[in-house]
């Protein structure tokens, strides 16, 4: 009798996770083969659009997303551990290929093949569907969710539930989750003092959580608020939940 076939997923690491937090892409890649994915990395892709589509240069964000729809074309399964770049290509390349039926149609097509990385584990391999009889002392966590991968991607327990499972992790609410941390890309350039503001609400959120580490699915919120934290010199850590899921937590 033969073997199934394991799943498939090929990993769009983003820019920040490549340039600035390798150890996050690291994390992801081993999550998803402890769970028993086959991973592999599209050569040559680079930045999925979204700075400039976000910053009004959407000729040049279509050179890069036509770009992202050649490499990502014929993947089975694309796992993207940001709900901001995911979003981008999910929801975001429909407004930008609008008005060209054949990238339209691609781009739409490459739409329902694009995961956020907890999505992903709790939606196709079936993660996190059943959490631990008895919560297990360990390392406290509170999750921030990002506003892209709640509002425009829609997920909204994955993560949690993903947590919830994980041996040696007490999960935590955070205080006011589902406020923006202030980041937002350009916008904490554009509106620095708007950004400091709402980057304080979130600093004082999760310090008053008690958490030893707060976590998201994106590496630009935690960037953001990680910043804040060490100059603080706050007493908590900021982890992708990756990290956290690979044992990088408390």
């Amino acid at each position: 009798m033969s073997q199934p076939q394991p799943i498939r997923a090929s990993l769009f690491v983003t820019c920040i996770v490549d340039q600035l937090y390798p150890e996050v892409g690291v994390s992801v890649v081993r999550v998803l083969r402890d769970a028993g994915i086959a991973v592999d990395f599209p050569e040559g892709q680079t930045c999925c659009g979204q700075p400039l589509y976000n910053s009004g240069f959407t000729v040049e964000a279509r050179k890069l997303a036509e770009r992202t729809l050649d490499i990502l074309g014929d993947r089975e399964h694309v796992v993207v551990p940001s709900g901001s770049c995911g979003a981008m290509m999910r929801v975001f390349y429909l407004d930008l290929f609008a008005d060209d039926p054949e990238l339209l149609a691609r781009a739409e097509d490459l739409s329902r093949r694009i995961y956020e990385f907890t999505e992903f584990l709790v939606d196709v391999v079936g993660y996190g569907h059943g959490s631990r009889n008895e919560p297990v002392p360990g390392a406290t966590v509170a999750y921030h969710p990002s506003c892209h991968l709640l509002r425009e991607m829609e997920v909204t327990d994955a993560p949690q539930r993903l947590l919830d499972a994980t041996p040696a992790v007490e999960r935590v609410e955070l205080p006011d989750a589902e406020q923006c941390c202030g980041f937002g890309g350009t916008f904490a350039v554009k509106y620095p003092h708007i950004s400091e503001e709402m980057l304080a609400d979130k600093v004082a959120a999760a310090t008053s959580s008690g958490a030893d580490t707060l976590t998201a699915c994106d590496m630009g919120c935690l960037m953001h608020i990680g910043g804040a934290v060490s100059r603080q010199g706050l007493p908590f850590r900021v982890r992708h939940i990756a990290q956290v899921l690979d044992g990088e937590a408390g």
